[in-house]
């Protein structure tokens, strides 16, 4: 076996040995182990072509690179980098950097702006006020105006012209030059000129608040001044009632508009049947009101507090079947006006539309009665001026509109547009005062009330 296994080797190592290009080795590999090789020439290729030249070699060996470092950053804990985040957060880098040099450049155009405004404001400070041109006064001075020139009937002037010769004994009276002066009246920053007496109503001023009420049962109510007080009450005295409640029957008393402000009533009386909503007045020493859940009218006399007159007013819608817009049950509303005491309300007959009746102030009957074209539920409030009815667009927009006149008469209505506000958007009472000459409103918890000016009827 032996001899075979060696007469093997023998004889490759001859061939091997014969060929001049194969050669033999032996060694232990590294378990230890011996290990036979050998190698044998190509009998086609001269030589190996070059491994580190190949592209395929090149981008093999950049990957291995980059997974070697890949696995190096993880056995030492730190993250691997995402390649598109950073290519996305470079686009942003480069993005913000564009909008900051964007910025810079707004930044020096107005600091530009800022420092010529500074230039032109500091120019119009050092720049002196011009004074108005005088007119000089001399001997040759022309008339200013109609009628003989106060300078041509000075002594000197023999010929009677307008041209003045000197006169050195003579000197110019200031006061007569003052006479041919025109005055220019100031022009009128509260409205249009009133009227004495009566007339169309033609502007009413921003609304002056008096006091805000204390609790929700103010949030709308009545508000007044007897236009005709009797004792023991005067015209200064201030009468107001909280509307919100269920049992409206307290009225309070202030002894001015002062007392109001501080909130400190005088007077509390309680009425012996509950108010229905805001459409109550004061007049002739009583109180007039609507008794809830009813047609009914009442006089509530002051001096002897207790309920003088009582009648039913014909026909007419309560409980909210025909109020204003903003509801509240104000099917009846009670005025005043220099004409006497008014109803403004609707009945079935009329269909919505508003009708106004005149009042006997002692006994509520009826004295006249006129129909409207206009719907009640269509405007807000409505009140009575000069035997006239006006109503108001609205009573929560802060500008809104007088709308409506009608005359009772001439039995005539028309629209019209005179500026109205709302100033707390939430006005459930207009009245008119004849002896102050004001509109007084209830306007979301506020007690408000206007300046009126009247103009000629058209």
């Amino acid at each position: 076996m032996w001899f075979l296994a060696i007469l093997c080797v023998s004889s490759l190592l001859m061939g091997t040995q014969a060929q001049s290009s194969a050669s033999f080795h032996r060694g232990n590999d590294r378990s230890g182990r011996c290990q036979y090789s050998f190698t044998v020439d190509s009998p086609s290729e001269a030589s190996c072509p070059s491994m580190g030249s190949s592209p395929e070699m090149e981008s093999l060996k950049s990957r291995m690179g980059i997974l070697e470092a890949l696995v190096n950053r993880l056995a030492g804990g730190e993250a691997v980098p995402d390649f598109s985040e950073r290519s996305g957060l470079q686009d942003a880098y480069n993005q913000a950097m564009q909008e900051n040099a964007l910025l810079k450049r707004d930044k020096q155009r107005l600091d530009t702006q800022v420092q010529d405004l500074q230039k032109q404001v500091e120019e119009l400070r050092n720049k002196p006020c011009t004074p108005p041109p005088r007119v000089p006064v001399n001997n040759n001075m022309r008339r200013l105006g109609p009628g003989p020139s106060p300078l041509a009937s000075r002594p000197g002037n023999t010929q009677g012209d307008t041209v003045s010769l000197p006169d050195p004994g003579w000197r110019p009276r200031y006061q007569e030059l003052t006479a041919v002066v025109t005055e220019v009246s100031a022009p009128n920053l509260e409205g249009p000129a009133d009227i004495k007496g009566c007339g169309d109503l033609v502007w009413v001023s921003e609304p002056e608040t008096h006091r805000k009420a204390d609790t929700i049962a103010g949030k709308y109510g009545v508000w007044m001044q007897d236009p005709a007080a009797k004792e023991p009450y005067d015209s200064e005295m201030v009468w107001r009632i909280d509307a919100v409640g269920s049992e409206v029957r307290q009225l309070f008393g202030y002894e001015n508009m002062d007392q109001l402000a501080r909130g400190f009533p005088t007077k509390v009386l309680l009425l012996p049947e509950a108010v229905e909503s805001t459409g109550a007045t004061m007049y002739e020493g009583s109180l007039y009101y609507q008794r809830r859940l009813s047609r009914t009218l009442l006089r509530y006399d002051l001096h002897s507090e207790s309920i003088a007159a009582r009648r039913d007013l014909p026909h007419a819608g309560f409980h909210g079947q025909f109020p204003y817009s903003w509801g509240g049950y104000t099917d009846i509303d009670l005025a005043v006006d220099e004409n006497g005491l008014w109803a403004i309300y609707s009945t079935s007959k009329a269909k919505g539309a508003i009708v106004i009746s005149q009042l006997d102030p002692h006994t509520l009957e009826v004295k006249g009665t006129w129909e409207t074209k206009i719907r009640k539920s269509t405007v807000a409030n409505a009140f009575m001026i000069c035997g006239k009815l006006y109503t108001i667009a609205s009573y929560t927009t802060p500008n809104t509109t007088i709308n409506y006149m009608y005359d009772t008469a001439t039995s005539e209505g028309k629209a019209i547009s005179v500026p109205f506000k709302n100033r707390y958007r939430y006005n459930s009472m207009v009245d008119y005062n004849r002896v102050h000459r004001k509109l007084y409103a209830w306007d979301n918890y506020y007690i408000v009330s206007y300046n009126v000016r009247l103009g000629k009827q058209e």
